[in-house]
């Protein structure tokens, strides 16, 4: 199968009177070789059902072709949506796509993803990754990439400089790793950041996931206060019997608390 390379890409952006905008996040990978090393981290197989999330000009879904027969794909721009089934066709055989015209952050029905692998747009990239985990839990595994700030935040742990709320809630629905760097070069247009591949596989966890991202987000909304300051109306009994009876110091800052730390003061009486 023949990919998309740089001069393809500028030729389909030309017929479509397509110029990549800030505004929509739209950095289009622009080389074959980089799409493969993609895919090729993405632990994919040939049953998977792969939704991608803005597939742009459709450089990286006819790479995951290579892989799968069926792809979902999400893209909210009209036009790129009408050309992505065309380019598909001119490029491959016997292969399902399904394309959804859609803002991802409104799409709430797809038919039972098993993996997500997208280029994600910066602006948007963290809200969309917590959403599809949320609304499609058939989802047991992907790749995505992203600024590479955002993607040492979603795989922080607790204690380091870069963890807070993307790293917990990513941590409530899967495991997650680095999964290597790649070249801005590799971009059209290029963009003046650098940009990072996140690996991870769903993990099963149990509680009250919304109490304990309620937990979450009052903790990290004001996270150079102490966790006795930031949850003194989060709970029935003072906050400092409820954090000392729960094995946490009154005194602790939210980012030396763990996933399971927030589980256990989830269970508290609010």
């Amino acid at each position: 199968m023949s990919l998309l390379g740089a001069a393809e890409i500028r030729q389909l952006a030309d017929k479509l009177d397509i110029r990549p905008t800030k505004k929509l996040g739209q950095n289009f990978v622009i080389d074959p070789n980089t799409i493969r090393k993609i895919i090729s981290k993405a632990n994919l197989t040939a049953s998977d059902v792969v939704v991608e999330i803005g597939p742009g000009l459709g450089s990286l879904t006819l790479g995951l072709f290579e892989e799968v027969d069926k792809v979902i794909a999400v893209e909210i721009d009209a036009r790129l949506a009408d050309q992505l089934a065309e380019t598909v066709e001119t490029h491959t055989e016997a292969k399902t796509l399904e394309v959804v015209n859609d803002d991802a952050l409104r799409v709430t029905e797809l038919d039972n993803p098993t993996a997500l692998v997208a280029n994600l747009p910066y602006n948007i990239s963290v809200p969309v990754l917590l959403h599809f985990l949320e609304t499609f839990p058939s989802i047991q595994k992907g790749l995505v990439l992203v600024q590479s700030e955002v993607a040492k935040r979603l795989v922080a742990k607790e204690g380091d400089e870069l963890y807070g709320i993307p790293s917990l809630k990513l941590r409530w629905w899967a495991n997650a790793r680095l999964a290597g760097m790649v070249s801005r070069q590799i971009f059209w247009p290029v963009p003046n950041v650098d940009s990072e591949l996140v690996y991870f596989e769903k993990a099963e966890n149990q509680g009250n996931r919304e109490r304990v991202f309620e937990l979450v987000d009052k903790s990290f909304a004001t996270r150079r206060k102490s966790l006795a300051a930031s949850l003194k109306e989060s709970f029935s009994k003072p906050v400092s019997e409820a954090l000392e009876g729960s094995g946490i110091s009154p005194t602790a800052r939210p980012e030396q608390l763990s996933l399971s730390d927030f589980q256990i003061l989830a269970r508290l009486e609010k």
